[in-house]
Parts: structure tokens; C-alpha cells; sequence
């Protein structure tokens, strides 16, 4: 016969569920709770959408093995069998001053045949199981659990698919910008919050922009990757800054900071990254200068009726192609930042002109979305700035006219200048690797 168990627990009510809070130790959890699809007898159950081993689990499996901080929500649980019976206990109160307080505190008791699977927390349960296999010290920390009762009758498994059904469908995911305000352990949002207070230019108001409207009671919606054209103070977003403060930590300047290191290597990273931001900013047009000037951003971005004459640098998806470039460019030993960012400034930073036209219509006065166009500005860049071969301007110019049905206007003759004398220049300098390709979700947001 099965050894019964005996839980501690709060017993609480909300609508038409009785649930009871408890805690459970990590190595219980790896144990004895399951994912549906696990269960066996239990088709309905199984049929839930199960997610599995994510990048999202390994970012909580590294997070529970490096950061002393670790702490994770409560998850929820649904017992299966064992006859669940809660008991009651009597708190000795003498003076009687738990009066009121003191209800729900017992002992949920299971027969030993129960078995557990999670309703909410997933990712949080594969993450245990595999943090267990190779910290197993870790088994012995607390995680809190909500149980409620599964029934293996029609009306059990229908009352078990709502409320799964239910909680995925009203959980909230917090959005990158929401995780980039509040992340204590990512040192690359913590510069970016930094930047955001002490940078001479990203800290003025409006220039980096957190809200996607302005705040309104309790209803918050966070800027994304996109800046509307006629926004009238924005330079780029916040999940855009995060992405361009990665993007500048070169692999020779030091650790990488997702995992926060020391604030002494904090406060380098933010001097370097700061100065590379300020050196961009000049050399890309001299927005700060060009902004001080102006009445409006959108002066600046994209002028009514002369949007071809609107500063490339104010546009996201151009600050992220820029800088992906750049960091190639350094990064393969072609060139060191501050003679990539001399060469920046021979660019026409006027979006009407090559090499923008890569993602920007003339004719429409509109940016051009899809996954190939920003794969053409990437290798334009690369042509302008510092190509491989003189293959490669020569692709990067018939892959402009195949895609624009135009001539690209800079000859092939101004472009060849730049290409290296040096044969050991790495082919692989031509263009941006996948890693560093704008994401298909940037695609579709090139304003």
C-alpha cells in the first residue's frame, strides 16, 4: 500500500474552485510532478499544448544555477488521485488574538496513489528538472505550489481543461521593453537604463522612447521597435537602445554582460558604449545637432512632403543595420571602430540616397518591409564601408538592382576603392551573418 502524504496548506476559495497554497522542495517537483502529456489514461489531458524544453527554460535553468537572487513564481498544480482530504488545525490562541486570522491553516492528505501535473509554470517545471540532473543541491530550496483537485470523471476533466484553458489564455507575458525596465541581472538593460538617466542625449526627454502612448491609470503599453513618422521627439526606442548597446560590447572589450558582472565592468562597459553611442550620433548625420534645431522630430525624421530628405540615422531599423555592420567590421579586425566611424560620415545620411534605398521607396515615400531588403542594406553597408572583394561589390550592386529593378547609383568603379589590399581579410566580412540579420519580427516594422 502507498505511503500517505501530508502536506501543509492554506485552504483558499475563488469562483467555483477550492485550491490549496503549499510549498514543495525542488527535487519533489523534478519527482513527482509531470507535464499532461505524461500522464497515462488520460487522452483529454494529454491533448493540452505542451511547450516543452524552450529557450525560454534555459534562460530559467542558467538563471537558477547562476544568480544567488533566484526566485521563482508559484506554480500551479492539479492533483490526480489519491483521495485529497484536508484537515483542519486548531491554533492555540489563549489571549485570542488570531480572531479572524486564523482560518485554513491544516494538513492536505494524500493516499500516496496521487499524481501531479502542471496546470501553470511549464517552463518554470522543465527548468527544475533540468537544473536537479547537474545542481542537485538545488533540490533542497522551496518553490510555492496552488493545488487543486483533478476528477477522472466527464465533468472533472471538462471543470481541469477550463481552468488550464483559462490561465494560459489570461496570462500576460511581459513585453522585452518590460523586461528591459525592470531586469536587475541583464547588464545590457542595466546600461540601457543608465543610458537613459546620465546619456547627454538619450536622457533628454522624449529621445528614446519607453511608451508607446503616454501613461494612462494603470494601462501601460511599452514602446516596441518601431517609431511612427511623425513623432515629434523620438530617436529610437528602448528595445531598440538595448539592441545597439549589445551590439557595441565588442567580444575584445570584455565578458559579456548578460549574466551582470562587477560594477566595476559595469562602469566601463557604460563609458565605452556611452562614447560609441555619442560617436554614432555624430557621425551619422549629427542628429543631436540636427534635432536641437529642429521644431519637430519628424522635421528631422521625415519631412512632410520631402520624406526623402528625412535623416536615415532616425529610422530603428537603420540604427540596428548600422550598427550590426559595425561591429563586424571591428570585430574581423577590417577596420578599428573609430576609422569604421570616419568612414560613416562619407556616407549621405539623407534616406533618399544609397545605400538607404535598400528599404526606402522614393517613389512612395515609404519604408520597405521583408527580410530580404534588410539583408540588402546589410550588404550595401559592407560595400560602402569596408567590403571584402570586389565580388562582393559586384553582388551587393546586382542584388540591389534584382530586388529594386533600378541601377544601384553608385558605381561600381567609387565602390571598389574601398576593398582591402589585405588578402587575409576574411571573405566572411561581406556580408552579415544569420546571427546578425535583422529578425523577421523587425521586418515588418521598417518606420
Amino acid at each position: 500500500m502507498a505511503n500517505k502524504t501530508f502536506i501543509p496548506a492554506l485552504e483558499a476559495r475563488v469562483g467555483d474552485w477550492k485550491y490549496y497554497i503549499c510549498t514543495m522542495k525542488y527535487a519533489e517537483v523534478a519527482r513527482q510532478v509531470s507535464f499532461a502529456h505524461e500522464l497515462g489514461g488520460n487522452r483529454d489531458l494529454g491533448s493540452m499544448i505542451q511547450r516543452g524544453i524552450s529557450d525560454r527554460t534555459k534562460d530559467i535553468v542558467a538563471y537558477l544555477k547562476n544568480s544567488e537572487h533566484r526566485f521563482l513564481g508559484a506554480m500551479i498544480i492539479a492533483a490526480w488521485g489519491g483521495q485529497p482530504d484536508y484537515i483542519e488545525l486548531e491554533m492555540a490562541d489563549p489571549d485570542n488574538i488570531l480572531k479572524g486570522v486564523d482560518r485554513g491553516f491544516g494538513v492536505l492528505t494524500f493516499d500516496g496513489t496521487q499524481q501531479y501535473f502542471a496546470l501553470d509554470g511549464q517552463h518554470r517545471l522543465s527548468a527544475i528538472k533540468e537544473v536537479i540532473k547537474s545542481k542537485p543541491e538545488l533540490g533542497a530550496e522551496d518553490i510555492a505550489v496552488l493545488i487543486v483537485s483533478h476528477y477522472e470523471t466527464e465533468d472533472g476533466r471538462e471543470r481541469t481543461r477550463r481552468l488550464f484553458t483559462n490561465i494560459n489564455r489570461n496570462a500576460k507575458v511581459t513585453t522585452a521593453a518590460e523586461n528591459i525596465a525592470l531586469d536587475e541581472d541583464d547588464g545590457y538593460s542595466v546600461i540601457t537604463r543608465r543610458l537613459l538617466e546620465e546619456h547627454p542625449f538619450a536622457s533628454q526627454d522624449g529621445r528614446v522612447k519607453v511608451f508607446q502612448s503616454a501613461p494612462s491609470g494603470g494601462d501601460i503599453k511599452m514602446a516596441g521597435n518601431s517609431i511612427a513618422p511623425g513623432d515629434k521627439s523620438a530617436w529610437s526606442t528602448i528595445v531598440v537602445l538595448r539592441d545597439l548597446v549589445q551590439q557595441l560590447w565588442f567580444p575584445n572589450d570584455g565578458p559579456d554582460l548578460s549574466d551582470r558582472p562587477t560594477t566595476e565592468v559595469m562602469d566601463e562597459a557604460y563609458g565605452i558604449i556611452a562614447g560609441r553611442i555619442t560617436s554614432l550620433l555624430n557621425a551619422c548625420g549629427d542628429i543631436p545637432a540636427k534635432l536641437a534645431a529642429a521644431a519637430s522630430a519628424r522635421d528631422v525624421r521625415a519631412p512632410k512632403g520631402s520624406e526623402e530628405l528625412g535623416q536615415a540615422f532616425m529610422r530603428p531599423v537603420i540604427q540596428k543595420a548600422v550598427v550590426r555592420v559595425v561591429r563586424q567590421i571591428v570585430t574581423q579586425d577590417q577596420l578599428t571602430f573609430d576609422e569604421t566611424v570616419e568612414r560613416l560620415k562619407t556616407l549621405d545620411w539623407r534616406i533618399g540616397q544609397a545605400p538607404w534605398t535598400a528599404v526606402f521607396n522614393t517613389d512612395g515615400k515609404k519604408m520597405i518591409s521583408g527580410k530580404d531588403f534588410s539583408d540588402l542594406l546589410l550588404e550595401l553597408l559592407h560595400a560602402h564601408l569596408a567590403p571584402a572583394s570586389a565580388q562582393a561589390v559586384k553582388r551587393a550592386r546586382r542584388n540591389f538592382k534584382a530586388l529594386r529593378n533600378a541601377q544601384y547609383p553608385v558605381s561600381e568603379e567609387k565602390l571598389l576603392k574601398r576593398v582591402s589590399d589585405d588578402a587575409s581579410t576574411p571573405a566572411s566580412a561581406t556580408t552579415a551573418s544569420s546571427d546578425d540579420d535583422l529578425s523577421e519580427q523587425e521586418e515588418g516594422q521598417l518606420e
